[in-house]
Formats: C-alpha cells, structure tokens, sequence
C-alpha cells in the first residue's frame, strides 16, 4: 500500500484535477481502490480534496496535496528510491553470480568461458 500512496501522490502532484477514474487508469488500478486509498489520503491530511464546477455544471474535484502531503511525498520518494537502489544491488550481484556460473559450467563441457 505504501507504494500505491507514493504513485498516487506522484500523479496527483503533477496532475491534481484528474478524476479517480483517470487516476485508477493511470495507476492501473482498480476504481474502488483509487477512491479507497484517496479517502486514506484525505483522512491522513496528506490530501485535500477541493470542489469545484466545469463548464458542463458536472461536480468535479481537484486533489491538492498539503503541506503535510508534500512532506511525506518527500519522505516517500527517499524511501522508494532508497529500496530500490538496495533491489539493483541484489540483482546486480545475482545477475554476477549467474554469469559466473555460467562460465564455470561452459569451462566444465568444455565450451569458450564467454557469457
């Protein structure tokens, strides 16, 4: 869910008057899920959700993040990139360890140790 917060937060920053339907197509979520996790977000005071009309008088709203929600969108973004750079490092050492063996079991038939 932490994830989901942070994309949602990410897209709503750059784009607050999407509806939840643009968002959960943008997430590629569902649409009860988007309104869930926006309820969360308001309910935290990471969100504000303002009210307003469009020419054709059909209601529509603007999520705005807070100053709170900036905050903690900052706090996210650290984390995220904090766990992904520690996800690279594990792959990076495995995609080495691969190849590795790989070499070693060409060296082993008797093949050319490329790889």
């Amino acid at each position: 869910m932490e994830d989901l917060h942070y994309k949602l937060l990410k897209v709503l920053q750059d784009n607050p008057d999407l509806s939840q339907r643009q968002l959960a197509q943008e997430l590629s979520i569902s649409l009860g899920k988007t309104n869930y996790c926006l309820r969360a977000l308001i309910e935290k005071g990471w969100v504000k959700a303002n009210n307003f009309r469009r020419s054709t008088n059909k209601i529509a709203y603007a999520y705005l993040l807070t100053p709170h929600g900036i905050e903690e969108r900052t706090r996210a973004t650290v984390h995220f990139l904090r766990r992904k750079v520690a996800e690279h490092e594990a792959l990076s050492n495995e995609i080495e360890q691969l190849r590795d063996e790989v070499k070693q079991n060409r060296i082993n038939i008797g093949l050319p140790s490329e790889a």
